[in-house]
């Protein structure tokens, strides 16, 4: 299988260069987890890190490469967006317009 150094931001793996696998389109996987075992032997806690342009190119804007930036709240890949799914869950602390609350 191939591999490309990708560079990591953020977080406790910034600054490193880890050889992440490419799928078949050549493109590394748009999140990366990265589980720490606890050292008290509990479960173990999970970095979640997501893809990013490093750069594009100047003629047609294509991507010259990928990052992982770190995403500190760790969410889940919401996957495709389509115009029929329903729309994404709201956290549970903002209310909906004209919500009395009761």
């Amino acid at each position: 299988m191939k591999s490309e150094d990708t560079p990591f931001e953020g977080g406790p793996m910034d600054g490193r260069v880890l050889p992440v696998l490419v799928g078949p389109t050549g493109n590394p996987p748009k999140t990366y987890r990265i589980p720490v075992p606890d050292p008290a032997g509990g479960p173990p806690t999970v970095l979640v890190y997501r893809r990013e342009p490093r750069g594009h190119s100047r003629r047609l804007g294509l991507p010259r490469g990928w990052k992982y930036t770190f995403d500190p709240e760790g969410r889940r890949g919401t996957g495709p967006r389509w115009p029929w799914s329903r729309p994404a869950p709201r956290k549970a602390d903002e209310g909906k317009p004209g919500d009395t609350g009761g």
